[in-house]
Parts: C-alpha cells; sequence; structure tokens
C-alpha cells in the first residue's frame, strides 16, 4: 500500500477503486482511467450518461475590485465579454509565444471569479498569477477541497434535474448557476464539459461529494448510468478535437498555431499580445492539424508526420482509434503547405510510413 502515499487522493478514491476502477497515476493524483473498458464507457457518454470524477483539477477563486483587470491581463479571450453566470474558454499566453495553460473562466460576480485550470499545472499557474498579482486581488486555491464531478452524455439532463430546482433543462451551454443540489447547499452545476456528447460539471466540496455522487447514479439507475474513466475522456475529447494541455498545447505551442485564434482577442492588452498579433497577421508556419488514417495503424504522441517526399513536416501531437467512428484519427503539427483539408500525409509508425490525411476538426459530427 506504500506505493499510494506517493500521491494524492481525490476524495472518491476508495468508491473507484470498489467500482472495480484500474486506477493509475496522472499529474500527481491516483485517477480511474477505465472500468469496464474505453469503447463500451465511450459509447455509453456518446449514447446515454456517464460520470466522470475530475477532481484532480484545479480551481482559483480571484475577488476584490482588480480581479477582472488581472484575469483580463493574463488570459487572451475577452473576459469583458462575461456576464454573472457565464463561463469563457480561454488560454494563459507565456512571455515567449507558448501557453501556460488553457482554462475556464466563471464570473461569479464582477468582483469574483473562478478559474478552472488543468490539474498538472495548478502550482505553474498559480505562481504565475500570484507573481503577476501586483494590486491585491484576493486569490484562494480552493483544488483540494473541491471535487469536480463530469455528467455526460445526452440523458444528462433527465437524470440530473429532479434533484435540484436549479433549471438545468434551460441552461444555455457554458452558463452555470449555484445552488441546492441533492439536498447539498452551495452547488455549483455548469453546462460544460470536455466530451462534446452535453451534459454538466458538478463543483463540491469534498466533504459532501460522495453523497452527490450516490444522488447521481440512483437518479440515472433505470437510464443505465455508469461511471467512466479518464481513458474514455481522452477519446471523446479528441473525436472533437479538443486540445489536451501536454499533448497539443504546452510552453513552446502558440494560440494560433494551436487553432485557438477565436479565444485570442486583441481588442485588449494581454501577455505576448503583440508577438501573437502579428503571428496571425503573417500566418504560421505550422497548424495543429486533424487527420484520419488511411493505412492501418495508430498514430501516438510523439510519432513523426512526413510528406510522400519522405520529408519530416511534423509530428503526431493526440492519436487513438475512434470507437464513434471506427478508424484511427489524431493531431498533430504539421507543415502551413500540407495542413489543407485532403492533403496526404505520412505517420511513421513502427518505422513504417502510413497513409493518413489531414481533415476538418471536430472527427465526429452528431
Amino acid at each position: 500500500m506504500e506505493v499510494l502515499n506517493e500521491f494524492k487522493q481525490i476524495a472518491l478514491a476508495s468508491t473507484h477503486v470498489q467500482l472495480g476502477a484500474k486506477m493509475v497515476p496522472f499529474a500527481g493524483y491516483l485517477m480511474p482511467v477505465s472500468y469496464e473498458g474505453i469503447n463500451i464507457e465511450h459509447e455509453t457518454v456518446r449514447n446515454g450518461v456517464g460520470v466522470f470524477d475530475v477532481s484532480h483539477m484545479g480551481e482559483f477563486i480571484l475577488k476584490g475590485e482588480h480581479a477582472f483587470e488581472l484575469i483580463q491581463r493574463l488570459t487572451s479571450n475577452d473576459v469583458a465579454k462575461l456576464v454573472d453566470g457565464k463561463v469563457q474558454y480561454s488560454c494563459i499566453p507565456n512571455e515567449t509565444g507558448g501557453i501556460v495553460d488553457d482554462l475556464l473562466v466563471y464570473r461569479i460576480d464582477e468582483k469574483s471569479y473562478m478559474l478552472v485550470v488543468n490539474a498538472s499545472n495548478i502550482e505553474k499557474d498559480w505562481n504565475w498569477f500570484t507573481a503577476r498579482n501586483t494590486n491585491g486581488v484576493e486569490m484562494h486555491n480552493i483544488s483540494d477541497k473541491t471535487s469536480l464531478l463530469a455528467v455526460q452524455g445526452p440523458k444528462a439532463t433527465a437524470v440530473l434535474q429532479p434533484l435540484t430546482d436549479m433549471d438545468l433543462i434551460n441552461m444555455e451551454y457554458y452558463t452555470f448557476a449555484k445552488g441546492k443540489f441533492a439536498g447539498v447547499d452551495n452547488v455549483l452545476v455548469s453546462a460544460t464539459g470536455y466530451t462534446g456528447a452535453g451534459g454538466f460539471e458538478i463543483y463540491v466540496e469534498n466533504n459532501h461529494a460522495q453523497k452527490i455522487w450516490d444522488a447521481v447514479f440512483q437518479a440515472g439507475a433505470a437510464d443505465g448510468i455508469k461511471p467512466i474513466g479518464l481513458g474514455a475522456r481522452d477519446t471523446l475529447r479528441l473525436e472533437m478535437g479538443f486540445c489536451l494541455y501536454g499533448n497539443d498545447i504546452d510552453d513552446t505551442t502558440s494560440p494560433i498555431e494551436a487553432g485557438l485564434g477565436w479565444i485570442t482577442k486583441f481588442s485588449k492588452p494581454f501577455t505576448n499580445a503583440a508577438a501573437l498579433k502579428l503571428q496571425k497577421e503573417n500566418g504560421v508556419k505550422r497548424k495543429l492539424t486533424g487527420f484520419e488514417m488511411i493505412d492501418r495503424g495508430i498514430p501516438r504522441h510523439d510519432y513523426e508526420i512526413r510528406n510522400a517526399a519522405g520529408e519530416t513536416i511534423g509530428k503526431v501531437t493526440s492519436g487513438t482509434q475512434s470507437p464513434s467512428l471506427q478508424k484511427a484519427i489524431g493531431m498533430g503539427y504539421i507543415d502551413a503547405a500540407y495542413a489543407s483539408e485532403g492533403s496526404e500525409i505520412f505517420i511513421i509508425v513502427r518505422d513504417k510510413p502510413l497513409k493518413a490525411r489531414a481533415v476538418k476538426i471536430p472527427f465526429y459530427k452528431k
């Protein structure tokens, strides 16, 4: 059992073990990667409803007169577009053309915000904000006391609505409410997720996580609700072309190269805006591009990408066998000349060049 002590424990770790989860280390936490198997869990979310425990994610509360200004200055999207109860996808650019992290920004009120960051970057992001907090914004890192359950799939609304008076049925994508849920006060529920299957994310204090988990599973029993691991979370997000930090975006990739120009707003000043604006105007040398395999083989992170002449033109950042599409798909940074839809490229799998073609993302369309 000593091995377990090396890792941080999420509140529901023992519940996952009891459910037969295969637990693996991820960003310093032991997390459930699968229960029954990735393919069946993937299909459950696409067609029914499943629950992910993603309590390893980080949450920061920023409060005060200058909270807006700090977030506006350090993130790429325009925080001024938010109103109370609205969520925004954004990124934190660094000073050298890359990305510190991608994140969600929740506007609780005019002077209070919640930032949701990647588990692997909690300390990095906290330090980044702290070092640049020159106007005394009140900051709280609530990551270790907050659990996060993502209830995803087309049946999620029907399952969750009876558990709360909050109007989930009419809750618009990327909005949220706070209230009583399954008898627990002060629960934040947002119409967000990382699957493209619809659904909600539920933020609750650790000591109430088990009660919420049990209530959700009881409510969803008739609809075949199941626990879902991080393995299926990865296949679901990849089918949608959503970026994973550490794979598709990192400290060396720019939001423009990554196809995140839509969250990079030059209507306001932010870190490294001038250089990124120049990049947008001049065009990029490489682009994060989706591709599907024509030859049989599964692309994996860091596999080389070549053109027909055998020249290296990029590398794979994410790849998998897509359960919904029944074919191998991936994303990678490719020289701009080969990044247009339909371009023939070759992925080097075990020293063999396998044919693929560049495609538009999302791969999966409902």
